[in-house]
C-alpha cells in the first residue's frame, strides 16, 4: 500500500484509541499512540487470525500486556471486523459495555487474555507458546501441521520492571520458545516521569543474558523496519525481543513523550493539535474513512481464507489420523474423556493413613492416565508436593510432548504462565508449590479467578503441620486469603479418600481456578462405614455422623487435618451423653453453591452450639458458627519444633476441643 494510506490507517488506529479515552474523560493515550506502528505492523502484515472465528484453534494469539493501553486493542478489533461495534469503541470504561479499562478475557470477543497488572500477560504469553509446542508436538505429522501458530505481544517498561517477567524470561529462554515474539515499547516514560529515574539498566543485555533473540529499532514508526525485524525473528529458534524506540503519546503537541501523556485524556486543544499536525480531521470524533476502513476489514476474508485452508489441511490429517484428530477436537471443546474417572485409587481404613499430598500424586497419576491434556509441575518441589507423573518425560525443548515441568523456584511466573497454558486451550495444567508460597502468586490466581480459568494449583505444607521449619515456613494465614478470592474454589481434604473426591472436582471446575490444600504430616484415613462417603466433598461441606441417640445438640466442624480431631473429640463427647454432628468442611465456595435446603440439613438454624476447628487464623469461619458458636484457631504465627508437639502446645488437642464445646453448650 501507499506511504500515505499507511500514515492514514495508523492515525486511525492512533485518534480512535485516543478519541475513546477523551470521550470517556479516563484512560491511557500514550501506549496507544505510541505503539500504533508496532500494533499495525503486527495486525497487518504478520498475525493469522479470523475475526469472524475467534476461536480458530491456529490462530496466532496477541497479547497487550501493558493492559491500560486497552483503546489501542479496542481500535484493533473493530477495525480489522471483530464483533466490536463502534459504539462499544464509543463507550469505553462505562457500566456494561465490551470495552473496560483493561482487556478482561471472555467478555470481549478476540481478547486472549485478562491483561492490566504489569507482567503478567509477559508470562502468558510463555505460557501460550509452551502450549502450542506441546501440542504440536503431540498432534503433528510429517504431512500435517495442524498447530503451528506464534505468540505475539507488546510489552512494556513496567512489564519489564517487574520481577515475573525476570522469571518468565529466564525460564522461555531456557525452554527455547522460539515462536515468541515480542515488541518492547521503550518509550524511556513511567508515570513518575523518565525511566532514568529507577530503570537504568541496559535491556538489550539483560534478555540477551537470558539467552534471547534481541533486536534493536531505532524509530519505533517505521513499519518496514519492524517488520523485517519480525521476519528475523521467526526464523530464529529462540525467544525474540524487538526493542522499538517509541515517543508516548505521539502526536500530542506539548505532552508527547512525556508522563503527562500516560494516563490522562489529553484534552480537546491537545487532541486537536495533534490531527490537525496529521492532516486528520477535527470533527467528528470517531473518524475513520472509508477507504481506510476497508483496508482494515480486508482483514475478514484474508483470515477467512487462512481459516478455510487451515480446515482444508485438517480434513486431509483426519482421513490420515482418525484417532488423534478426534482426540484433538476433543481437548479444544475442553470436554473431557468418557470415563475418565473411572478406577481413581480408594483407600482402606488406616489410623496412621497417609499425607494428603501423598494421596494427592496417587489421584493426580491416576487421572493423568485418563486424561493426557492433564499436565505441569512445581516450583522445584515435585519430590515434596507429590507431582510428578511417573512415567512421563519432562517438558523440555528436546522433548516438547513431555508432560511434567521444571518451573524453577519461579512461584509467581509458574502460575502466569499455567494461566497462559490454560488460555491458550486444549491444556489442563496444574503448578505446585508450598501453600506458604501462595504470597508469590497471588497476582496470577487472582487473574485466573477473573478470567474464570480453569487452572489448578496444588499447595501443600498446609499448617503449623509443617513443623520444623519453623513459622516462615507454616502458613497460618493462608487459606483464609485465598478463600477471599471471589470464584477461587479452595478445598482442603480431610484424608487419602476426601483428596482423590478434591482432584474430581478439580478437573469437573470448568470455570474458574481450583486450589488443592494438602498436609505434610500423615492423616488418619476415616472408616467410610461409620462415616459418612468421600464423595460428599462435591458438596463442599456434609455430616460426616450424627452420633448420640437423638438429635444433634452440638456441631464439630473443620477442614483438613483437624477433622480427624473433631471425630476424636467428638466421639469422647458423646461417651459422655452429647448428641454430637460431625461436619467435614473441605470447600467454602462448593457448599455455598447449594441450595438452602442442602445447607440448612448440614447446619440446621436449631443448633446453635457450634465449634469450628482450624489450625491457622479463623477469620470467616463465623459465619458457620455463628454469634453463639466458636473458633479453635491460630491467630498468631507458630514455631520451630515436631509438628505434633506445636499441634499439642497451640491448642490443637481433643482435650481443648471438648473444653471449646462444653463452653458454647452452657
Amino acid at each position: 500500500m501507499s506511504s500515505n494510506m499507511q500514515e492514514r490507517a495508523l492515525s486511525a488506529i492512533r485518534f480512535l484509541s485516543a478519541d475513546a479515552v477523551q470521550q470517556a474523560n479516563s484512560g491511557h493515550p500514550g501506549l496507544p499512540m505510541g505503539a500504533a506502528a508496532m500494533a499495525y505492523t503486527v495486525w497487518m502484515r504478520h498475525l493469522r487470525h479470523n475475526p469472524r472465528n475467534p476461536k480458530w484453534p491456529n490462530r496466532d494469539r496477541f497479547i497487550l500486556s501493558g493492559g491500560h493501553g486497552s483503546a489501542l486493542l479496542y481500535s484493533l478489533l473493530h477495525l480489522t471486523g471483530y464483533d466490536l461495534s463502534l459504539d462499544e469503541v464509543k463507550r469505553f470504561r462505562q457500566w456494561g459495555s465490551l470495552t473496560p479499562g483493561h482487556p478482561e478475557f471472555g467478555l470481549t470477543p478476540g481478547i486472549e487474555t485478562t491483561t492490566g497488572p504489569l507482567g503478567q500477560g509477559f508470562a502468558n504469553g510463555v505460557g501460550m507458546a509452551i502450549a502450542e509446542a506441546h501440542l504440536a508436538a503431540e498432534f503433528n505429522t510429517p504431512g500435517h501441521k495442524i498447530v503451528d501458530h506464534y505468540t505475539f505481544a507488546i510489552v512494556t517498561d513496567g512489564d519489564l520492571m517487574e520481577g515475573v517477567s525476570s522469571e518468565a524470561a529466564s525460564l522461555a529462554a531456557h525452554l527455547k520458545l522460539g515462536k515468541l515474539i515480542y515488541l518492547y515499547d521503550d518509550n524511556h516514560i513511567s508515570i513518575d516521569g523518565s525511566t532514568s529515574l529507577s530503570f537504568t539498566e541496559d535491556r538489550a543485555k539483560r534478555f540477551e543474558a537470558y539467552g534471547w533473540h534481541v533486536q534493536s529499532i531505532a524509530d519505533g514508526n517505521d513499519v518496514d523496519a519492524i517488520d523485517a525485524a519480525i521476519q528475523k525473528a521467526k526464523h530464529d529458534e529462540r525467544p525474540s525481543i524487538i526493542m522499538c524506540r517509541t515517543i508516548i503519546g505521539f502526536g500530542l503537541p506539548t505532552r508527547a513523550g512525556t508522563s503527562k501523556a500516560h494516563g490522562e485524556p489529553p484534552g480537546d486543544a491537545e487532541l486537536n493539535g495533534a490531527k490537525e499536525a496529521a492532516g486528520w480531521p477535527i470533527e467528528p470524533r470517531f473518524y475513520v474513512p472509508e477507504d481506510i476502513l476497508s483496508y482494515f476489514r480486508e482483514t475478514l476474508e484474508r483470515g477467512q481464507q487462512t481459516e478455510n485452508e487451515w480446515n482444508q489441511l485438517f480434513t486431509e490429517y483426519k482421513a490420515a489420523n482418525p484417532e488423534k484428530s478426534t482426540e484433538f477436537e476433543r481437548r479444544m471443546r475442553g470436554e473431557l474423556p468418557a470415563a475418565w474417572d473411572a478406577d481413581l485409587p480408594v483407600f482402606p481404613t488406616d489410623e496412621k493413613g497417609m499425607a494428603s499430598r501423598a494421596a494427592s500424586g496417587k489421584a493426580l497419576n491416576a487421572i493423568a492416565a485418563k486424561v493426557p491434556e492433564l499436565l505441569g509441575g512445581s516450583a522445584d518441589l515435585a519430590p515434596s508436593n507429590n507431582t510428578w507423573l511417573t512415567g512421563l518425560p519432562a517438558f523440555q525443548h528436546e522433548t516438547p510432548e513431555g508432560r511434567n515441568f521444571h518451573f524453577g523456584v519461579r512461584e509467581h511466573a509458574m502460575g502466569a504462565v499455567v494461566n497462559g497454558m490454560t488460555y491458550h486451550g486444549g491444556l489442563r495444567p496444574f503448578g505446585a508449590t508450598f501453600l506458604v508460597f501462595a504470597d508469590y502468586m497471588r497476582p496470577p490466581l487472582r487473574i485466573a479467578a477473573l478470567s474464570h480459568l480453569p487452572s489448578i494449583f496444588v499447595f501443600t505444607h498446609d499448617s503449623i503441620g509443617v513443623g520444623e521449619d519453623g513459622p516462615t515456613h507454616q502458613p497460618v494465614e493462608h487459606v483464609a486469603s485465598l478463600r477471599a478470592i471471589p470464584n477461587l474454589t479452595v478445598i482442603r481434604p480431610a484424608d487419602a479418600n476426601e483428596t482423590v473426591e478434591a482432584w474430581k472436582a478439580a478437573i469437573l471446575n470448568q470455570h474458574g481456578p481450583t486450589a488443592l490444600i494438602l498436609t505434610r504430616q500423615n492423616l488418619p484415613t476415616l472408616n467410610r462405614e461409620l462415616y459418612s462417603e468421600a464423595s460428599l466433598l462435591q458438596m463442599g461441606a456434609y455430616v460426616l455422623a450424627d452420633i448420640g441417640d437423638d438429635q444433634p445438640e452440638l456441631i464439630l466442624m473443620a477442614s483438613g487435618s483437624e477433622v480427624s480431631l473433631i471425630v476424636d473429640a467428638g466421639t469422647r463427647l458423646a461417651m459422655e451423653g452429647v448428641n454430637v454432628r460431625l461436619v467435614s468442611v473441605p470447600s467454602w465456595e462448593l457448599f455455598a453453591k447449594q441450595d438452602s435446603a442442602y445447607r440448612e440439613s448440614v447446619l440446621p438454624a436449631a443448633v446453635s452450639a457450634r465449634v469450628a476447628v482450624e489450625a491457622g487464623i479463623g477469620m470467616g469461619w463465623e459465619k458457620f458458627v455463628g454469634q453463639s458458636g466458636a473458633i479453635l484457631s491460630l491467630e498468631h504465627y507458630g514455631a520451630s519444633g515436631p509438628a505434633s508437639i506445636l499441634f499439642k502446645e497451640f491448642g490443637f488437642t481433643v482435650e481443648n476441643v471438648m473444653a471449646k464445646a462444653r463452653e458454647v453448650m452452657k
